[in-house]
């Protein structure tokens, strides 16, 4: 196929065709068009890419009608959904604004010439610059947030990378749109030709991962594609940073006190997370470990009564409808398996499918038996808490780990949370992984397969992954950045091993 085609996800019946497939000719056009706008963009300076930021948000939310739309016929996702998504993508290009302002995460050192217990030292002087070119692959599951006006790409141009975008071919008409709305702002600033590019077909992303002139990736998606690309970058003659999320099971821990204090709320809470926006969240809860005993029959009992009240869900294409399907009879021929659960029947026409609530036995929780499922479906599996750690110790590591616990169960919990802290990136307690603010503090990643790396890709700190040390020795001033020079006091500075705050 030689073109990609816009699909509505409830009827699989393609709507228009958006672009041809990008030729490995006008990939390499776009890398090379990419680096040389780095150097240029680079010299820019944070003001001008703070303003970008802004610019950009500005024209994203001028056109929020025709994003909610397009989004609604291309994802089957509802309305609301689709506007907390954009508000979200809009204030996640704000926030990076604010962090290019604050210039903290430059971590901006200066060690003057001294004498040290080694002998004399030269004056050095370090901070985090630009990485170079980034390609950013789009992700079905969120299609601004994590596509191509999303926290990648924005957090890359925060950082001073241009940006070249392989667009998912689940919604190639918003990424279009979208894609657009982000190059009239960078015209209107007057940024340099070739800081963003967008290119569509799935030969073409492996083309660009290949491109001498790209110098990091930033991927959310499958564990199994994920992987290919890494295989890629194995074997170009310069290995370059990959970031990748990838896969992730997000237990649940529900404590004996909390299934017996407020086992219909947890019920309630648990299944409105596995199902909402289709239960194609990467960080919806896959797996629930519920007390043995009456405490836990009723919660269990409550989330199958919720769970068969459960409409059907579309889902984002035709591959996840597929895997869904297969999965879940993968999952009926686990240890103990039981369908505790079916909620409404799927329509004949597109990729519409059954929510559904699985039992297994503990002794199924291996990494082959229960893994990630996308889709409206979750596993329960009882535990005795002499057994809790165990259960514990053999699950793949996830973005998150959940508690729910009562405060009495204090003992308990701190024995808990220490076998999940080797477990996930971020531990939440009382709540639901599903929703992840945008924020300074927030950590979006975790332990292999949830990720293959050590950073975050939401929240303030993103923006490290698109930066590489720099030190000058001894090096004139009219050489060094802005923010090395001994005058400037804007940012944030460790001073011969002092920390100096702004003026």
């Amino acid at each position: 196929m030689n073109t990609i085609d816009s699909i509505d996800p409830s009827t699989g019946a393609v709507v228009e065709s958006v672009s041809d497939v990008t030729t490995h000719a006008q990939v390499s056009e776009l890398a090379a068009k990419a680096k040389s706008a780095a150097s240029m963009f680079a010299a820019c300076g944070r003001p001008f890419r703070a303003r970008l930021l802004r610019a950009i948000a500005d024209e994203l939310d001028e056109i929020r009608p025709d994003v909610v739309t397009i989004g609604m016929r291309e994802t089957a996702l509802h309305e609301a959904r689709l506007n907390a998504e954009l508000t979200r993508t809009v204030y996640q290009a704000r926030l990076f604004a604010d962090v290019v302002d604050d210039g903290a995460y430059l971590e901006a050192t200066i060690d003057h010439a001294t004498n040290t217990p080694m002998g004399p030292g030269p004056d050095l002087r370090r901070m985090l610059v630009p990485i170079g070119p980034v390609a950013v692959f789009g992700a079905s599951n969120f299609p601004l947030a994590f596509s191509v006006p999303g926290g990648d790409t924005i957090s890359a141009l925060a950082a001073g990378c241009p940006v070249v975008i392989k667009a998912h071919s689940s919604h190639p008409a918003l990424s279009l749109l979208t894609f657009e709305a982000m190059t009239r702002a960078a015209r209107s600033m007057g940024a340099p030709d070739g800081l963003l590019g967008i290119l569509f077909g799935t030969s073409a992303g492996a083309r660009l991962v290949a491109d001498p002139a790209v110098t990091a990736v930033g991927f959310t998606g499958s564990l199994d594609s994920g992987k290919a690309l890494m295989g890629i970058i194995a074997s170009r003659k310069d290995p370059i940073p990959f970031y990748g999320e990838l896969s992730s099971l997000n237990p649940v821990i529900v404590t004996p006190g909390a299934a017996a204090s407020r086992g219909s709320e947890i019920a309630s809470g648990l299944v409105a997370s596995v199902t909402g926006s289709g239960g194609q969240l990467c960080t919806k809860p896959g797996l629930v470990l519920v007390p043995n005993g009456a405490d836990g029959d009723s919660l269990v009992a409550e989330a199958a009564r919720l769970m068969e009240q459960s409409p059907a869900a579309t889902l984002l294409t035709a591959r996840i409808s597929t895997a869904y399907e297969r999965i879940i009879a993968s999952l009926k021929t686990a240890k103990g398996a039981a369908m505790l659960a079916e909620g409404g029947k799927p329509s004949s026409d597109g990729f519409s499918v059954t929510p559904r609530l699985v039992q297994v036995d503990q002794s199924a929780l291996q990494y082959h038996e229960v893994d990630e499922c996308f889709g409206p479906a979750t596993v329960i599996a009882r535990y005795s808490v002499a057994d809790l750690a165990g259960a514990i110790a053999v699950l793949p590591a996830s973005l998150t780990g959940t508690i729910h616990a009562e405060d009495d169960e204090i003992e308990l919990v701190s024995e808990v949370s220490s076998a999940l802290q080797s477990k996930a990136g971020r531990l939440l307690f009382n709540s639901y992984p599903t929703g992840v603010l945008v924020s300074w503090g927030q950590h979006h990643g975790g332990p292999w397969p949830s990720t293959n790396n050590q950073h975050t890709s939401v929240g303030a700190t993103s923006i490290r992954r698109w930066l590489r040390p720099m030190a000058w020795q001894s090096a004139p001033s009219e050489v060094l950045p802005a923010e090395l020079h001994d005058g400037y006091t804007s940012v944030v500075r460790r001073v011969d091993g002092r920390i100096v705050c702004p003026h």
